[in-house]
């Protein structure tokens, strides 16, 4: 379990992550979430010990993890996929890791098996590519069998394959009973991996929650109805507590009244029916919705302009 109480850092005038509190519970995946720049990588930074908090404890298992005597088996991390020396080959990268703990070479021959990595595993890493470099530092996480998993942005670089292996690597941990805590900025994946979320902006907590509970405080619920009387339904339905929206020619978007009121209206009126639907936000809307006041790096609409000719 990683506990996090009242962490803050600041880098001089800059506070990067302010007053978080939060737990992070052996037996699910928790994913982290929040803008660039709202201190998620200062966040882990700080649970692994490499940034000293200005502020507040991160706890791993009750203690903080610079504490611990057997780093490589309580947890394992990857907060960066070039961390590995460039001129060593993956091989060389994992044993000498291995050694620091005693780990057997029948360890390291699983975890490179794990990740798919035996066809470069001889390969000097700066001849990687970012998604070879993602499994590596995996691989890594993984050597010690640890009891925590710490993954920042891990399927960065990694293809549609990649992907979902990491999202069954990140559930199979979770279901063994271990600690299992992943940023992302993919919020698709994210609400296919992850049973909680921890979303923060401008480095402060903004909500701790599961997928469902997110999606469902941050979206309004709709109905779609797909009719060829849509105009009068539109007409008859809209009222001070019913808003109806175009979706399309025969289609539309009724807030206020549920799937039931309307097909009662809809049997009571005589109207056709083709399609009545209940729709709620993505998780990415919800995201953006919670977080729209907490971006730091906002991108203005692109102006193309061809060049002269």
């Amino acid at each position: 379990m990683i506990r996090i109480e009242g962490l803050t850092k600041r880098f001089g005038q800059k506070l990067a992550v302010d007053h978080l509190t939060f737990d992070v519970e052996a037996g699910h995946v928790t994913g982290f979430l929040g803008p660039n720049g709202a201190g998620k990588s200062t966040t882990m930074r700080m649970i692994m010990g490499l940034d000293r908090p200005s502020a507040g404890v991160a706890l791993v298992n009750g203690a903080p993890f610079i504490k611990t005597t057997s780093p490589l088996t309580e947890v394992g991390a990857l907060l960066d996929a070039k961390a590995a020396a460039p001129g060593r080959s993956g091989l060389g990268h994992l044993l000498a890791l291995a050694a620091t703990h005693k780990i057997p070479r029948r360890r390291v021959d699983e975890v490179i098996g794990m990740t798919g990595l035996a066809a470069v595993i001889t390969k000097r890493v700066k001849t990687y590519s970012l998604g070879m470099n993602q499994r590596l530092g995996i691989a890594a996480a993984l050597l010690g069998d640890p009891g925590t998993v710490i993954l920042d942005e891990p399927v960065n670089g990694l293809d549609p394959e990649g992907v979902k292996w990491v999202r069954h690597l990140a559930k199979s941990l979770a279901a063994e009973g271990r600690t299992v805590f992943i940023s992302s900025h993919l919020m698709a994946e994210m609400a296919l991996t992850a049973d909680r979320l921890i979303v923060i902006g401008r480095g402060r907590l903004i909500a701790d929650s599961t997928v469902a509970e997110l999606v469902a405080a941050s979206s309004t619920v709709a109905t779609r109805v797909r009719s060829p009387h849509a105009g009068v339904i539109a007409a008859t339905l809209a009222s001070q507590y019913v808003t109806v929206s175009a979706e399309g020619p025969e289609t539309l978007l009724v807030r206020g009244m549920g799937v039931e009121e309307i097909g009662e209206s809809a049997a009571h009126n005589g109207w056709i029916i083709f399609e009545l639907t209940p729709v709620t936000a993505s998780l990415e809307e919800a995201y953006m919705k919670l977080t729209d006041t907490a971006v730091e790096y906002r991108s203005s609409a692109p102006q193309y302009q061809g060049a002269a000719r």
